[in-house]
């Protein structure tokens, strides 16, 4: 025969068996908590890393146009421009210049007009140009040639955003089609020139 507990015992076993499942119970819901709590933490991060790298590529882009518009409105945008050519006579450090001779009707010949000192123009040639509004001196060359040089930050811009698209969005397919877009404006205009 096994000897009766007291009473105070008997109580404080029951209290005790009675809260143990409980506690398990109330254990297993903060760990499913904090389960969900992980994986919503998880999608947040994601979608702001996405959301950032997006940003950043369309900053790259849009940096790019920016940098080729500002010679490629006057190259494109003939109509109702002086158009002509150059003889380049003299260059400086950062500009040449020479004789205009106009081409489209209204244009005015010049003795001396001065056209931004690049890879694509070279003295002692001849070049078809462009006047910049406004009545100055400036002129930019035209021609595909013109076109395609003037979009040649557009083409780095394209290289640059497709490393962040293939590396930092996982899009290898897209990363590889803006890097092919760049490479081929960057070797046409090298070509033209």
């Amino acid at each position: 025969m096994i000897p009766a507990m007291p009473a105070t015992a008997a109580a404080s076993h029951r209290r005790s068996a009675h809260r143990g499942p409980a506690r398990r119970g109330s254990a297993r819901r903060g760990s499913v908590g904090r389960g969900a709590s992980r994986r919503a933490s998880a999608v947040v991060w994601r979608f702001g890393r996405l959301a950032a790298a997006w940003v950043v590529v369309s900053l790259i882009l849009l940096a790019g146009v920016w940098g080729s518009w500002g010679t490629a409105q006057h190259v494109m945008l003939t109509k109702g421009r002086e158009q002509g050519t150059i003889t380049v006579v003299r260059c400086g450090a950062e500009s040449c210049s020479g004789p205009y001779t106009p081409l489209s009707p209204g244009s005015l010949a010049r003795e001396r007009v001065v056209i931004e000192k690049t890879v694509a123009v070279r003295g002692g040639r001849t070049y078809t140009v462009v006047v910049k509004p406004g009545g100055g001196d400036d002129v930019v060359r035209s021609g595909p040639a013109g076109v395609l040089y003037a979009w040649v930050p557009m083409g780095g811009a394209l290289l640059l955003a497709s490393v962040v698209v293939a590396g930092g969005l996982g899009r290898a397919r897209l990363g590889w089609v803006l890097a092919g877009s760049g490479v081929a404006l960057l070797t046409a205009a090298f070509v033209a020139v």
